[in-house]
C-alpha cells in the first residue's frame, strides 16, 4: 500500500469540481495547480499596522483572515511531497472554528476520512489558529481518529504557540502541549517544535491590499515623507492619499515602494509575518520524500528542510534533551539549525516516547505499512476452504511479501528467519472451535528496524606498544 499520503484537513477560497461541491468530501491531488482548479487561490490574511514610537510602526494580524492550510500545503510540495488529499470544511469568510474541523454530528472535519482507506497521515495546520483547548480538542480528535477509528495512519501535529520560546514553567509552550494531548493513542501522532521562518510567501505576493486599516497607514507614510523629502512631501502625499480611493494598484505601489523606505518595511514585516509556519505541511512532505527514495522504514529525521530560512527559536542540546526525553515520554520532535548544514528535522519519535515498541515514527508506520498490505493481499482468500491448501497458500503470500520488505531494509537480521516468522494452522494458531466458526488466525511476528538515535563512542588511552 501507499505509506506517504497526507490528508490535509482546513479551509479553502472554493471547493467545487465540474458544479458539484467538494466541501468535507477528501479529495486527492498531485500539484498545487490540481489544488487551485478545485480550491481557488490562498487567503488574502490582511494586518493591521499601528504607528509606535521606537520602530515607527508594528503590525498585527486580524486574526478572522488567518489560515495555514494554503501555505502548509505549498511547503509540502516544496519539500518533496506529492500526492494528497484536501478535506475542505469551508471558504475563508467566518474564521477558523473548531467545529469545522472535527464535528461527527454534521461529518465536518476528522470524519469524513474514515471512508476514505488511501491517506496515511493527517494534518491540519490551521488547529493552532484556535483558541488553547479547541486546539486540544482536534489533536486529541486526529490521534484517536488514527489509533481507535483507523489503525492505518498517523497524526501529524504541531506544538501550539510554537514560535515562542520555552519558558520552564506552567505556561511553557512544550509543557501545556503534552498536557493538552491527553493520554490516549500516543503511539499515532508525533509532534514537532518550533515554527519555522520560511520563503514560501514572496514579495511580490505582498502589497498594501493586505493592509486593513489604510487610513491609519497614510500618517505613518506622510510622516516619512515630510522627513526626507520636506518641502517637495506634497507630491509623495498626493500618491499616498490615493491609497484609500480610485488608484492604479500596481502602480501606485511600485511608487510607494521606491519613495519611502517604510513602506517597503511595513511589506517586509507583513510577509515576515506570514511566512512563519507551524511545521507539520513541511514534515508532510520530508516523509513523502523519504518513503518515495528510500523507504518507509527509514526515520524522517537528519534531513534538512526546503524553503525554510531558520526555525523560529534557535534550541541546543540541552534544549533537545528535555524534549526527546521527559519523564512522561511524551517526545516532541525539534526542528533545529546546524552551521553549513541548514535546518535539519531532528527528532524523530512518537508521542509515546515511553513504549520500547512504538517510540519511532519509522516502525509505527512501517508496521502500518506492513499490516494493511497484507491485510488487503488477504481479502483474496476471504471464503475460501479453511483447510491445508488455503493455509499453504496464505502463507507463501505472506513469507513473499516480508522477504522483500527484509531484502529492502524493513526488517532486521542476518537471514529471513531472524527477521520474521508467520504461523498458521490447526494447533498452531487455530483450534477446531476457531474453524467451526469459521475463523482463519495467523501470527505475523516482525523484527522492524529501528535508528541509530543515540552514537556512544568510548575513548580509551593505552600504554605506548612500540
Amino acid at each position: 500500500v501507499a505509506t506517504a499520503i497526507p490528508a490535509f484537513v482546513g479551509y479553502t477560497e472554493r471547493a467545487l469540481r465540474a458544479n458539484k461541491s467538494l466541501k468535507n468530501v477528501p479529495t486527492r491531488i498531485t500539484s498545487l495547480g490540481e489544488f487551485h482548479q478545485f480550491f481557488g487561490a490562498g487567503p488574502k490574511t490582511t494586518f493591521a499596522v499601528a504607528a509606535d514610537d521606537d520602530t515607527g510602526f508594528k503590525v498585527e494580524t486580524d486574526a478572522a483572515t488567518n489560515f495555514n492550510l494554503y501555505r502548509s500545503l505549498r511547503m509540502f510540495f516544496s519539500n518533496g511531497g506529492s500526492t494528497c488529499y484536501i478535506v475542505s470544511v469551508g471558504d475563508y469568510s467566518n474564521g477558523v472554528n473548531f467545529k469545522d474541523l472535527n464535528d461527527d454530528g454534521a461529518e465536518s472535519g476528522i470524519p469524513t476520512l474514515l471512508k476514505f482507506p488511501e491517506p496515511t497521515m493527517v494534518v491540519i495546520p490551521d488547529a493552532v489558529l484556535l483558541e488553547d483547548n479547541d486546539c486540544f480538542e482536534v489533536q486529541k480528535a486526529m490521534l484517536a481518529h488514527c489509533g481507535r477509528d483507523t489503525n492505518s495512519r498517523v497524526a501529524i501535529m504541531d506544538v501550539l504557540n510554537g514560535d515562542k520560546p520555552r519558558t520552564y514553567d506552567d505556561e511553557d509552550v512544550i509543557v501545556k502541549s503534552r498536557e493538552g494531548v491527553g493520554n490516549n493513542f500516543l503511539q499515532w501522532g508525533a509532534s514537532y517544535y518550533p515554527y519555522l521562518n520560511t520563503t514560501i510567501v514572496q514579495g511580490d505576493e505582498v502589497d498594501f491590499s493586505n493592509i486593513s486599516n489604510l487610513d491609519d497607514l497614510i500618517p505613518i507614510l506622510d510622516k516619512e515623507a515630510d522627513a526626507i523629502y520636506g518641502d517637495d512631501a506634497s507630491v509623495i502625499k498626493a500618491e499616498t492619499a490615493k491609497l484609500t480611493g480610485e488608484n492604479d494598484a500596481i502602480s501606485l505601489h511600485q511608487t510607494l515602494l521606491a519613495k519611502l523606505p517604510i513602506y517597503k518595511a511595513i511589506l517586509a514585516e507583513v510577509r515576515n509575518n506570514l511566512n512563519v509556519l507551524p511545521p507539520s505541511g513541511g514534515i508532510a512532505g520530508v516523509i513523502s520524500m523519504i518513503d518515495g527514495q528510500i523507504g518507509v522504514f527509514q526515520s524522517p529525521a537528519n534531513v534538512s528542510m526546503g524553503s525554510v530560512v531558520s526555525p523560529c527559536i534557535n534550541l541546543t542540546s540541552k534544549d533537545q534533551e528535555d524534549l526527546n526525553l521527559p519523564l512522561n515520554g511524551k517526545a516532541i520532535n525539534a526542528i533545529r539549525s546546524f552551521p553549513g548544514k541548514g535546518v535539519l528535522v531532528w527528532g524523530a519519535r512518537t508521542l509515546d516516547g515511553n513504549s520500547q515498541d512504538w517510540r519511532y515514527i519509522s516502525v509505527r508506520r512501517t508496521v502500518i505499512m506492513i499490516e494493511q498490505s497484507l491485510k488487503i493481499a488477504s481479502e483474496a482468500y476471504v471464503f475460501e476452504p479453511n483447510e491445508v491448501n488455503t493455509w499453504v497458500a496464505v502463507k507463501g503470500m505472506m513469507t513473499n511479501f516480508l522477504k522483500d520488505q527484509w531484502k529492502q531494509g524493513a526488517l532486521a537480521g542476518s537471514v529471513p528467519d531472524d527477521a520474521f516468522s508467520v504461523d498458521i494452522g490447526l494447533g498452531a494458531t487455530m483450534t477446531p472451535t476457531d474453524i467451526l466458526d469459521g475463523i482463519m488466525r495467523i501470527t505475523v511476528k516482525l523484527a522492524v528496524t529501528r535508528p541509530a538515535e543515540f552514537i556512544v563512542i568510548t575513548f580509551q588511552q593505552q600504554m605506548q606498544k612500540s
